[in-house]
C-alpha cells in the first residue's frame, strides 16, 4: 500500500479521495482525523503531498511508484489537471559526463543525461576525470539545471549515510539525552568511509533497528560504486525521490470541493475561495462552522455573501491577467480594466504600449493597439479582438485553456497551447496543435484533456462559421 502525508487546504478533498483510490495515510492532521476517523500512523511516508506556494496546486515528493500512483488517480478524477513531473531524481545518484565549467559562475557544468546540472566552484578539485559521479541536492529542484554534488549521501528512513566518517543528529531532536544516546550510536556505527546523520524519525527506535539499516545503506553505497564501474554515462546509478508540481484549475477544485461535501461541511467552490486567502478564506471559515452549527446553506452563503462582496471587482476596476503555460511559465499579460462584469461575462481593455506581432494573424501590433478580451467564467476558451488605435480591426484570437477563474486581482486560466485565429477576412486558422501533443508527450497534459481541448476546438470553430457569439 503505498502511504501519503498530506498537508494543506486541499487535504481533508485529498486525503478522502486517496483513501478511496487504496492509499494510506501517514500523520494524518488533526483534522483529517476527526473527518475521516484516522488513526495516528507515524510510518514514513512514500509520498508527501503539500500546498504550493501560490496555492493553485499541489507539490509532491515520492518514490517512483507513489509518484506514478498519485499522478494516475489525479488524472483519472479531474478534468483538467496539469500534471508537471520533474525528470530528475532528488537525492539519485548519476554517473555524468563532464561538460565544461560556466566561467561566470565558476560551477562545473556536468551532464546527467535528463538534464545537464552544476556542481558548484568549492568542488572542482573533487573532479579529476571526464566521467563524474554526482547527487542531486536538494536545491533549485524543478529547475532546468539541477544542483549537484560530488559528494554522496545516501538516504533510509531513519539515517543518512554521508562520506568521511562523520556523526550527526537531526536539528528538530532537541532532547539532550537522546542526542546523546544517539551520537553514541553514530559513532560506533560509523567507519572510516561512512559516517551517520540521524533523522527524527530514529527517535525510540531500537539499536538493532538503526543499526539494520545502516549496514544496509552501507551496501547500497557500496552497489552505487560498483554500478559505476560497469556502466557509460550519462546514466542513474541509484534512484531518489521524484518530484511533480501539480496544476489544480477550476473544474480540479470544484471536484474537490464535492469529495470534501462528502466528509465536512462544505460551500460551494470551497478551495477557490481558500486560494483567494485573506478576508475571503477567513470568511469561508466562519460561514463553513454556521453549517456545522446548524445554519443552513442558503443562510450561509448569504452571510458569506455579503462580508466578500466589496473583495471582488467590479465594472471600471483595473486587474491583471494571469497567462499559465502548461510548463508551469506564468506570464502576466498587463493590467486590463474590466469594461464589463456580468453574472459570468467579464469584458476586459488593454492598450498596447510595445509593437510586436499577432502570431497566427500575420498583422503587426502597433503602439496605442487596443486589444478588447471577452471571456465566460468557467468556459474552455476566450476571445480576444485586436484593434488600431484608430478602431481598424485587426483579427481575433479564440484561446483555448482551462476554465477561467477571476480573482480579486487577476483573471487565471492555464493555456492548452491551441489557438483559434479569425483574420481580418474571415478566414479561420487553428494554430499550435503540435504544442499540445508535444505536452501530452512529456506528461502535462493527459490524453482525456487533450481530447477535450481538441473537442472544444472543433465546437468553436463551428461556432466561427455560423456567426454565433462566442
Amino acid at each position: 500500500m503505498v502511504k501519503a502525508k498530506i498537508r494543506g487546504i486541499y487535504s481533508t478533498a485529498l486525503t478522502k479521495l486517496l483513501l478511496d483510490n487504496g492509499f494510506g495515510i501517514v500523520a494524518p492532521s488533526v483534522a483529517c482525523k476527526e473527518r475521516l476517523g484516522l488513526e495516528d500512523d507515524n510510518a514514513a511516508p512514500d509520498i508527501t503531498i503539500e500546498d504550493r506556494y501560490d496555492r493553485h496546486g499541489i507539490r509532491t515528493m515520492g518514490n517512483r511508484d507513489a509518484t506514478d500512483r498519485l499522478r494516475g488517480v489525479l488524472q483519472s478524477s479531474l478534468d483538467d489537471v496539469i500534471v508537471r513531473k520533474w525528470p530528475v531524481s532528488v537525492d539519485g545518484i548519476y554517473k555524468g559526463l563532464l561538460r565544461g565549467v560556466d566561467i561566470p559562475t565558476r560551477s562545473v557544468l556536468i551532464d546527467i543525461g535528463v538534464a545537464v546540472g552544476r556542481v558548484p566552484e568549492k568542488e572542482k578539485t573533487e573532479i579529476t576525470s571526464r566521467e563524474v559521479i554526482v547527487q542531486v541536492k536538494r536545491r533549485r529542484i524543478g529547475a532546468k539545471e539541477p544542483a549537484l554534488s560530488t559528494l554522496i549521501e545516501i538516504p533510509g528512513k531513519y539515517a543518512v549515510l554521508i562520506p568521511k566518517g562523520k556523526v550527526g543528529v537531526s536539528l528538530k531532536i532537541h532532547d539532550p539525552e537522546v542526542r546523546a544516546k544517539l551520537y553514541g550510536w553514530g559513532r560506533e556505527l560509523s567507519s572510516a568511509d561512512w559516517g551517520v546523520i540521524w533523522r527524527n524519525s530514529a527517535v525510540g527506535q531500537p539499536f538493532e533497528k538503526l543499526r539494520d539499516e545502516v549496514t544496509s545503506l552501507i551496501k547500497e553505497a557500496e552497489t552505487v560504486f560498483q554500478r559505476a564501474a560497469q556502466v557509460e554515462a550519462p546514466a542513474m546509478l541509484w534512484e531518489g525521490s521524484f518530484v511533480m508540481d501539480i496544476e489544480l484549475p477550476a473544474l480540479s477544485k470544484k471536484k474537490l470541493d464535492d469529495v470534501r461535501a462528502t466528509v465536512c461541511p462544505t460551500l460551494p467552490l470551497h478551495h477557490y475561495y481558500k486560494v483567494c486567502g485573506g478576508k475571503i478564506a477567513s470568511s469561508l471559515e466562519m460561514a463553513e462552522a454556521l453549517l456545522e452549527k446548524g445554519k443552513t446553506k442558503e443562510e450561509a452563503e448569504a452571510f458569506f455573501k455579503q462580508e466578500v462582496e466589496a473583495e471582488f471587482p467590479f465594472t471600471g476596476a483595473t486587474i491583471g491577467i494571469e497567462h499559465v503555460k502548461v510548463s508551469g511559465l506564468v506570464f502576466y499579460l498587463g493590467k486590463a480594466s474590466v469594461e464589463l462584469l456580468d453574472d459570468n461575462v467579464v469584458c476586459l481593455r488593454r492598450i498596447f504600449s510595445k509593437e510586436g506581432g499577432y502570431d497566427g494573424l500575420g498583422v503587426k501590433k502597433e503602439v496605442g493597439d487596443v486589444a478588447i478580451t471577452k471571456a465566460k467564467l468557467g468556459e474552455w476558451h476566450f476571445q480576444t479582438k485586436y484593434f488600431s488605435k484608430d478602431g481598424e480591426y485587426k483579427g481575433c484570437y479564440v484561446n483555448l485553456n482551462t476554465p477561467i477563474e477571476l480573482y480579486p486581482n487577476c483573471v487565471r486560466y492555464v493555456d492548452l497551447e491551441v489557438d483559434v485565429c479569425v483574420l481580418p477576412d474571415g478566414a479561420i486558422r487553428v494554430i499550435d496543435e503540435a504544442k499540445l501533443e508535444k505536452a501530452v508527450n512529456k506528461g502535462y497534459v493527459s490524453e482525456k484533456l487533450a481530447k477535450t481541448v481538441q473537442q472544444k476546438v472543433q465546437e468553436v470553430r463551428e461556432m466561427i462559421e455560423r456567426g454565433k457569439d462566442l
